[in-house]
C-alpha cells in the first residue's frame, strides 16, 4: 500500500521538475556588453552569459542558473548573470556571444524559446 506522504512526495518532485527543468518561456531576445552584472560577477562580450527580466528576477534566485535558449532553428546554453529591468517577461538580455549563437547582431532583436537546464 502506497503512504500519503510517499504520494505526496512523489507529486512534489514531479511538481518541481515541471517547473525548474521542463517549464518554457518565449519572449524578446536582445543582446547588450556585459561586465559587472547584478549578480555581482564580471563577465565578458564572448561569454555564454545573460541577463534575466525583472518579472522573473525573484530577487537574484537565479544567478548562476543555465538556460537553454532556441531561436531560428539554433540553440545555446548559458548562464544567468544579471538583470535586466527593461526586458520584458519572458525576455533576455544576451552577450555578443550568445546572441551571435542565434543570430546575426546587426538584428538586433529575436523571439526566442527558453527554459532553465
Amino acid at each position: 500500500m502506497v503512504s500519503k506522504v510517499t504520494v505526496a512526495f512523489v507529486f512534489a518532485t514531479l511538481l518541481a521538475l515541471l517547473v525548474i527543468g521542463v517549464a518554457a518561456f518565449s519572449g524578446r531576445g536582445t543582446w547588450y556588453y556585459p561586465g559587472l552584472g547584478a549578480c555581482g560577477w564580471t563577465n565578458n562580450n564572448g561569454q555564454y552569459v545573460v541577463a534575466l527580466n525583472a518579472a522573473q528576477w525573484d530577487n537574484k534566485a537565479h544567478c548562476g542558473a543555465k538556460v537553454s535558449i532556441s531561436a531560428q532553428g539554433r540553440s545555446v546554453t548559458a548562464e544567468i548573470v544579471d538583470l535586466c529591468p527593461g526586458c520584458p517577461y519572458g525576455g533576455l538580455d544576451m552577450s555578443p556571444a550568445t546572441f551571435q549563437a542565434l543570430g546575426n547582431l546587426n538584428q538586433g532583436v529575436l523571439n526566442i524559446n527558453w527554459n532553465y537546464a
